[in-house]
């Protein structure tokens, strides 16, 4: 299993710096958001599929959106049910909005799960004849999205810049990624406004969730020079914002760091992929509905003392990146210095140390499903079996000692 999982992510190294990588066009700065109208109906949309949630239109943020694009002339169908771990029928109801309103373009406005939910209405749209469980997996769209537009409202999935729609199927309680180039939104506007008002427990997980991403990025494989770069200003931008932007959500340059952070972490882990943090935590999301942003932030610890030695000589790179090393450091040091720092920020933002909910009986599924989501898909660092993700599964389970 191990040799075939290597020989397939070789190939795939040789591929990935010939594939044609894009990234959307970037609009950013404070109040930026009112020019979505004006860019949507440069793109030649006249008509629009709204997507968001019901958290976001308490607070006010769709009417705003739907107002910009109506001041010019774009007429807006909203779907507003979005909910945590989008699932096949949200995505089936939304496309059914979009081809009653004869919709020429998706407008997502959320943080993950309503960017998931948008990307998976364009691939349907894309690819008519194929239900979404028949487009799970790498390569499976064949032809362009209808042009989709980001507005990220939390700092952590860098969806905005990604090739993945995770969607869960409420019947299997299955969780997965469908992954192409043609999922890559045409453009994305980076507000900070749009994130100070989000709830700190909200900042400490998605701003995790950008370091998980980053983290797994740089350990892997497929790593390559300008991923590296891309992990590592967002690892340097995040230890630098995060707890700011936690503290103080108001705090527009923490605020514009983190969106800038979770960018680039989500444009490295698009070309280098994640790794087990993510395997084990889509299956708690699918299963118990476990905020993603969450599950990443307790695991992502417990897997790097899990990899011990076999990525240390990268973690101290980090931790020279983030400034949490001295030059008398030696390399173990270090690395244990970013670990540490790690668990210390999730201490300082009240996320735990271990997830609650979790069934015995479920940890047999909940392994064999983590196991086909990384093997062979994923270059990870430390290649393990399924008698190891169970011992992780039992850590994320029982109180930590450390």
């Amino acid at each position: 299993m191990k040799a075939y999982a290597r020989l397939y992510q070789a190939v795939f190294r040789l591929i990935l710096p010939r594939m044609p990588w894009r990234q959307p066009e970037l609009i950013k700065g404070e109040g930026s958001v009112a020019s979505i109208g004006t860019t949507v109906k440069a793109y030649g949309v006249d008509r629009a599929l709204l997507v968001s949630d019901p958290g976001l239109v308490r607070l006010g943020f769709v009417d705003q959106v739907r107002e910009h694009l109506e001041k010019a002339n774009v007429r807006v169908v909203v779907y507003d049910k979005t909910q945590a771990n989008p699932t096949i029928d949200q995505i089936e109801e939304a496309l059914l909005l979009y081809r009653e309103g004869s919709c020429q373009g998706i407008v997502a406005l959320g943080g993950g799960s309503p960017m998931d939910l948008a990307k998976a209405v364009g691939a349907r749209i894309a690819m008519p004849n194929k239900t979404i469980p028949q487009l799970k997996g790498i390569l499976k769209i064949k032809h362009n999205l209808p042009p989709l537009f980001a507005i990220p409202t939390t700092a952590g999935t860098g969806s905005e810049v990604t090739v993945a729609a995770v969607v869960t199927d409420s019947k299997t309680k299955e969780k997965y990624a469908i992954s192409d180039l043609h999922l890559i939104p045409i453009l994305a506007i980076h507000d900070p406004s749009l994130t100070v008002g989000l709830p700190p427990h909200i900042t400490a997980t998605t701003g995790m969730d950008a370091l998980t991403h980053a983290v797994e990025a740089y350990l892997n494989h497929t790593s390559m020079p300008v991923t590296n770069q891309e992990s590592e200003e967002a690892v340097q931008l995040i230890f630098r914002s995060l707890l700011k932007a936690y503290e103080n959500g108001n705090d527009i340059r923490a605020r514009e760091d983190m969106q800038k952070a979770a960018f680039l972490a989500g444009a490295a882990f698009t070309k280098a992929y994640v790794g087990y943090v993510h395997g084990l935590a889509h299956q708690l999301g699918g299963f118990y509905g476990i905020p993603h942003g969450l599950a990443n932030a307790v695991i992502l610890p417990i897997v790097l003392d899990y990899y011990g030695d076999k990525v240390e000589k990268k973690l101290a790179r980090l931790a020279d990146v983030a400034s949490l090393s001295t030059p008398t450091m030696s390399q173990k040091e270090k690395a244990d210095a970013f670990k540490s720092a790690i668990k210390e920020m999730n201490r300082k933002m009240n996320i735990p140390q271990t997830l609650e909910g979790i069934k015995e009986e479920d940890l047999e599924i909940l392994v064999k499903r983590a196991l086909e989501e990384v093997n062979p898909a994923y270059p990870v660092p430390v290649i393990l079996n399924g008698k190891q993700l169970l011992e992780l599964y039992h850590h994320v389970m029982k109180a930590s000692s450390q």
